[in-house]
C-alpha cells in the first residue's frame, strides 16, 4: 500500500498493541485503516504497521515522529513521499476548521508545533530535533498563520478580548478547558487580557518559537487536562519553566 496519506512504521515492540499504535498516531489526524503484523516468524519479533490517514497532512505530521519512542522501542516512520513533497499539499483555511458548539479544530488543521506539544503533554518522549522540524514546517508552510485566523474568528464571534471574565461566566470556559481541552476554547486562559492569556496567544502568533516554548505549551496542556487553575498553570508555564510533563501516557478522546 502506498500513497501520500500512508505511512509505514517499523521497529514496533512485540508487546505493543494495535490500540497503542492507533492511539499514538491518532494525534496526527483521523486514521481510516491500520494493520499491524510481525516482521518475522520469531516469537519475539518486532512488528510493522501500515497506517492510512484520511488526509495527507496527517501523514506529513506522522513523519515527524520518526525515531520517536512508542512503548519500549523507538520506531521508524516512513512514507512513499518525502515530508517536503507532501508538507504543502493541503493547508487548511480557517473556514475548513470546525466552528461548531465545541469549537473543535481537527488535528490535521492544527499547527505541527501544537500537535507535538500534545504528545509531550500526554507523556510521550519527542526529540528536540522533531520539535525543531515541526516549528520549521509551521513557519515554512504557514500553518500557524491559518490556525491563528481561526482563533481570530473566535475572538470576533465572542468578543473575548473585550469581556473575558463575562465570557467565562456565560460559556463556562474554565470547565470546557478542563473537560474538553482539545477544543478551541481551551487554547485561551481564563482571561485573554491577562499576562498568562496573552502568553498562550503569543505561542500561536509568534514565528520564532524555540524548543523551550513547545515544552512550556505541553506543560500548560497537561495542567489544563489535570484540572489545574489558570493561576497554577501560570506558575508552570512561566519563563524558563521546562521539565518533565506529568500526564497520562496515552491520549484520550
Amino acid at each position: 500500500m502506498s500513497g501520500s496519506n500512508v505511512v509505514h512504521v517499523k521497529g514496533i515492540a512485540p508487546t505493543t498493541t494495535e490500540k497503542e499504535v492507533h492511539d499514538f498516531f491518532s494525534f496526527c489526524g483521523k486514521i481510516s485503516n491500520l494493520s499491524l503484523t510481525p516482521e518475522s516468524g520469531e516469537a519475539d519479533a518486532k512488528k510493522s504497521a501500515t497506517v492510512t490517514f484520511e488526509k495527507e497532512t496527517a501523514a506529513k505530521t506522522a513523519l515527524l515522529l520518526d525515531n520517536t519512542q512508542l512503548g519500549p522501542s523507538a520506531v521508524r516512520v516512513e512514507a512513499a513521499h518525502s515530508i517536503d513533497d507532501i508538507a504543502g499539499t493541503h493547508a487548511a483555511s480557517a473556514n475548513e476548521a470546525k466552528d461548531e458548539n465545541h469549537h473543535d479544530i481537527e488535528q490535521e488543521d492544527k499547527p505541527r508545533s501544537r500537535i507535538i506539544a500534545e504528545y509531550l503533554a500526554h507523556g510521550y518522549v519527542v526529540s528536540d530535533q522533531a520539535i525543531q522540524q515541526a516549528i520549521a514546517l509551521d513557519n515554512k508552510h504557514g500553518f500557524s498563520n491559518k490556525f491563528t485566523s481561526a482563533l481570530s474568528n473566535f475572538d470576533t464571534k465572542f468578543k473575548a478580548t473585550d469581556r473575558a471574565k463575562g465570557l467565562d461566566e456565560k460559556y463556562n470556559i474554565t470547565n470546557q478547558a478542563t473537560t474538553g481541552w482539545r477544543g478551541l476554547t481551551s487554547y485561551f486562559e481564563k482571561a485573554l487580557d491577562t499576562p498568562t492569556g496573552q502568553k498562550v496567544r503569543d505561542f500561536y502568533v509568534q514565528t520564532d518559537k524555540q524548543v523551550r516554548d513547545i515544552h512550556n505549551e505541553a506543560r500548560r496542556l497537561a495542567d489544563l487536562k489535570s484540572g489545574k487553575t489558570p493561576a497554577e498553570t501560570a506558575e508552570t508555564t512561566g519563563p524558563g519553566a521546562v521539565g518533565e510533563v506529568a500526564a497520562e501516557p496515552k491520549p484520550t478522546a
